[in-house]
């Protein structure tokens, strides 16, 4: 094991990186033994502390002898970078479904979410577009295609969300009008959709203000989770995607309460 916790022939992760990954790890599992976090990382027990140690200051979590827990907030969301890999079957279903909405020639607006972000590799289908986005990691992938105008909202740029955020996006949002918006969110309780960050929620909403037909799309894992911040009514969207996975008493009652919910089918035979 080298010095900085990483075994010998494997490649090296970058310090935030790996914090990242031990915090979304906590919060899934909600307790964890530092051995078990040692061991699921292949670090040592010197490396976990120290990483459990800044989360703990930020209060990401809490640690107890021997062990840590996930705080029960809605505070916390993991870097984009590591959100990228998460349920990116779903993801992938959730952007093929997602394209229904596009037709050539209209412009249409992505937030910075990983899941949106995924649609960028099919709009190819359906260019000529003009493509409005906030999130650089979908700007980037887009600046190369001759067939796609590309407007990327300027902003204070933020490192977790790799994403412009802020006053100045919040106010270019305002002066534009587009077709179609895709949005996700962070968590999802009874019919409303939160996001952990407040500043995040606010280019969100000003997004659904710009946008003839709003398209919210959930991997069905954010239905067990907790986030902060109220972003909007289910009701609010013109169409809610969200992959096969839902308990059906669950389904059932967000049809009862008018969501205009689309199950969307993943995994291999989805995707043949």
């Amino acid at each position: 094991m080298t010095d900085g916790g990483t075994p010998q022939g494997q490649p090296r992760m970058k310090s935030g990186d790996r914090r990242d990954a031990i915090a979304d790890y906590i919060q899934r599992a909600g307790y964890a033994r530092i051995e078990e976090i040692a061991d699921h990382f292949s670090i040592s027990r010197m490396t976990v502390h120290r990483h459990v140690e800044a989360l703990t200051k930020q209060g990401i979590v809490r640690k107890l002898h021997g062990a840590v827990t996930a705080q029960p907030s809605g505070l916390y969301e993991s870097a984009f970078r590591f959100r990228q890999t998460l349920a990116v079957g779903e993801k992938q279903a959730l952007a093929r479904a997602a394209m229904r909405y596009v037709e050539p020639g209209q412009a249409i607006m992505l937030d910075d979410s990983s899941t949106a972000t995924m649609l960028v590799e099919y709009l190819d289908q359906a260019t000529p577009l003009t493509v409005v986005t906030n999130s650089v990691g979908a700007a980037e992938k887009l600046q190369a295609n001759e067939e796609i105008e590309l407007i990327s909202l300027g902003g204070s740029y933020n490192r977790i969300y790799n994403a412009y955020v802020g006053l100045m996006c919040e106010q270019a949002i305002g002066r534009l009008r587009v077709n179609t918006v895709f949005l996700s969110a962070s968590a999802v309780e009874g019919v409303r959709a939160f996001i952990q960050d407040q500043q995040v929620v606010r280019i969100k909403q000003a997004m659904m203000e710009a946008a003839q037909k709003r398209i919210l799309l959930l991997d069905h894992h954010k239905f067990d989770r907790v986030a902060l911040h109220a972003l909007a009514e289910l009701t609010a969207f013109d169409a809610v995607l969200v992959t096969e996975g839902l308990a059906p008493e669950r389904r059932d009652a967000l049809k009862q309460a008018n969501v205009p919910l689309d199950i969307v089918p993943w995994g291999e035979a989805a995707a043949g």
